[in-house]
Parts: C-alpha cells; structure tokens; sequence
C-alpha cells in the first residue's frame, strides 16, 4: 500500500506522505483512461509513466466524451438509466481494477468523480445530472463513490473538471461569453453542487486530499474557492489558449501569498504537441507546443512554489486512436505519444527535486532581475543550504552570487533534457533551458 499524502506539518504550502517524507506529485493527464482503455492498455499506459518516474496519474470517473450515454470499450455505462444513485457495478469494477494496477506501480490517482460538464454546462456534452434543484442526488452519488475508495490511500480528489464553480466575476470573461450565447443567467453559481459533492465524499468516508481543477486562464481555484472548508489544495490552470509562456508563476505566487494557508499548483500547463492557442480557428503557423515549451512550464510552476504539477500530452488525454479518432488535430495515436520527449524528461525533474529539501524551501523571486520578456523569466527556490534556479534561456543567465557574501559555495548546472550535472562551466548538451544548482559548502 502507498502511504496518504497530507498538508506538511513543516511546510504547509506543500505536501507530504503519512510518514513525513516529502511528496511533491508528478502527474499525468489521462481523463478518458476508466472510458476509452482495455485493461492490457491501461497496464501499458500506467507500467510506462511509472517507468518515467511519474507518480500520479489523472483520470476522470465519468468521462468528458459523453462519458455517461457512451459506454467504455466494455461496453458499461457508469449508471442504469443515467441515474447517479443506480451505479453500474461493471462499470465501476472496472475503475477498481485501473486504480489496482496504478496501486501496483507506484502511483497514485488524481479522481475526479466528474467532468464539469455533468453539471455546470455551459459547455460540453452532458447531460447535467447534478443541479442545483437536485444537490442530494450529488450528495449520495459522492456518498457512495467515497465509500468505495475511502480505504485507497493514493486518491487525490479532484473536483471541477475543467468548469469555473460562478459565472460571475470580472475574469470569468469566456465562460460568461459561452454562458450568454447558450441562455444562461450571468448570475449563476454552482458552488454549492460542488459543496454536496465534497461533502458527500466525507460523508462516505473519504478522508483524502480534495482540490479543484479549474477552467483556464487566471481564475484559479482560489478566486472563489479558497474559504470553502473542504477545498484544501488550490490549483491554477494557465492551458494552451495564452500562446507560449503564460505567467503560471504569478498565479501560483498569488495563490501562495493567501490566507488561510493553502498549498497551490499547476493543474493543467500546455500540452506536449497541442496546437498553440487553437480557439476560435487554429492557425497552423502558431505551431505546437514541444518538450521545451513543457518544461519551461513544469519547472517555472514548481519553482514558483507549487506542491506539484500535472504533465499532459494532446494524444493521451483522450486517448487517440484508430478506434477513437482525436479532436483538435491529434498528431499521433496515444501509444506513440507514451514516449514524447516531454514525458522522457519527467524523470530528470523527479531526481532533482528528489535531491533537494522542498520542506524547507521558498520561492524566491528576490534573487533573480525583473525580466521584461515572459519567455526569458526565470524562477527560483531557496533552501538554508541549496539555491535551485530555472532559467528559461540558459546563455543569458544572470547568476545572483552576490547573495552569497564570501562564503564557499559550489556552482552546477543541471541540464533538465539528459538529466546530467556538472560545473556550470563545462558544456553540455543544454541548448536553450537548464538549472543552476548552488550548494552552501559552510
């Protein structure tokens, strides 16, 4: 069995396991993963990122694509009739055995119990079973799921699923867009079907971690979130419509800087070979995000203070294949996108995090020069005796030795492609981003 992950007693802006041990999670995106997969797919899925030092998985109970009238490849549907209180148990048997499979590997399960489509509609396919004239019928469905998995120490819950919890609010411009070309009322708020549904997984029995997945953009969880009582871990979604380098550094700055303490991060950066800002009309010449564009972002949202980060690929999310063709110009099928360069490199960030005493860690932004250019910003995390600094544009770093007043220091570079480390000096294979590593030798 994994241990549970927890709010560090040492540092509440991050996690840690029921024994004390740091866990800063790793995830991957993998919503249709219960919906689209076999389970000899699922097992080759879960052994590969588990291979690649990932250490969470993200996966939705019921499905964005039509998850509830459309069944899985077995031919299930999660409930009889489209009723919540009437669960398919072959359906849900088969979600046991993905989550054993991921328990046998090492990893844990960011669940999300459903995508927001199921009730906050404006958008996606539905239907809305959860509403605000039916809160108990929320309640008992997140009743009867936290029941079944109270005793998986390695669920993470995930609510949201892509959804803002209010229309109304200054930076909600795009939902309240949609909402308005569809009929619905600016004043609408579904914040308390989110509340049935955390409070129906208590109510089960689930004691695990719950956070909030929101839409993308500058709304993070916290925006209208953040004092509800069971939302514990605040999540920010920067995504793939902002172009390259959307600032999740100062979304995760402003979730850190808030009161009550609560840890933040980086639910959903852009994803390896997704169009670059594909809507309304995807332009070709902006290109797709590659490995650089993704670790730009894993790194800038940790070093900004984040408990964690969740990787994407546009094939995997939805599992592209011949027998389920992709939206959104897929480039490839899931299979060959396991191993994008992108998802290799994930392993480079888990042994230099895995070296370094996050608990003891803050962000710090004080060392490093305003830079004008979002693609050249840089981010830094100090510990008593180490300074990690990721710089997008290794050839123009500008290291803060100053700070250091005389005493013994030593000075790596960290090339977060090879996963090599050596004197800052010496060459290696880094052509655009790498990590300066200083060490206290006092």
């Amino acid at each position: 069995m994994l241990p549970r992950i927890q709010i560090s007693r040492r540092n509440p802006h991050l996690l840690e396991t029921a024994d004390g041990r740091q866990f800063l999670f790793i995830a991957d995106t993998a919503w249709e993963l219960f919906h689209r997969t076999y389970l000899d797919e699922a097992r080759e899925y879960l052994s590969t990122r588990a291979e690649q030092r990932f250490n969470m998985i993200w996966a939705n109970v019921l499905a964005e694509f039509d998850g509830i009238r459309t069944p899985n490849v077995y031919g299930n549907r999660p409930f009889v009739d489209e009723d919540p209180l009437q669960p398919n148990e072959g359906y849900f048997e088969y979600v046991d055995n993905v989550i054993g499979l991921a328990t046998e590997r090492g990893l844990y399960v960011g669940l999300l119990p459903t995508w927001g489509d199921k009730l906050t509609s404006p958008w996606g396919d539905g239907p809305a079973l959860f509403r605000m004239d039916n809160l108990n019928v929320a309640y008992e469905y997140a009743k009867w799921l936290g029941s079944r998995y109270a005793f998986h120490d390695n669920v993470l819950w995930v609510l949201g699923g892509d959804r803002p919890a209010k229309l109304f609010g200054p930076e909600n411009e795009f939902p309240r867009a949609y909402a308005k070309h569809v009929g619905l009322p600016m004043e609408v708020d579904w914040t308390p079907i989110w509340r049935a549904l955390a409070h129906g997984l208590r109510a089960g029995g689930a004691q695990q971690l719950i956070t909030y997945h929101p839409q993308g953009g500058s709304v993070s969880s916290s925006v209208f979130l953040h004092n509800e009582p069971w939302l514990q871990i605040n999540a920010i979604q920067s995504g793939h419509g902002d172009g390259h380098d959307a600032p999740n550094w100062d979304l995760i700055a402003r979730d850190y800087a808030m009161q009550p303490t609560k840890p933040t991060f980086e639910a959903e950066p852009n994803y390896e070979d997704h169009p670059v800002s594909p809507w309304p009309k995807w332009d070709p010449q902006n290109g797709r995000f590659d490995d650089y564009d993704v670790r730009k972002q894993l790194y800038r949202s940790i070093f900004a203070g984040g408990c964690g980060v969740v990787y994407g690929h546009h094939s995997i999310w939805q599992f592209a294949s011949d027998r389920y063709p992709g939206i959104n110009h897929v480039l490839m099928g899931w299979k060959t996108a396991l191993h994008r360069p992108g998802a290799e490199q994930v392993r480079h960030l888990r042994t230099l995090t895995d070296d370094f005493d996050l608990l003891a860690s803050t962000p710090a932004p004080s060392l490093l020069s305003p830079e004008p250019s979002p693609s050249k910003h840089a981010c830094a995390l100090r510990s008593p005796n180490r300074w990690m600094i990721y710089f997008p544009v290794a050839a123009e770093a500008i290291l803060p030795l100053e700070q250091f007043s005389g005493r013994p220091f030593r000075l790596e570079r960290f090339d977060p492609v090879s996963g090599l480390i050596g004197d800052w000096n010496a060459p290696l294979s880094t052509e655009r981003d790498a990590v300066a590593v200083l060490t206290l030798l006092d």
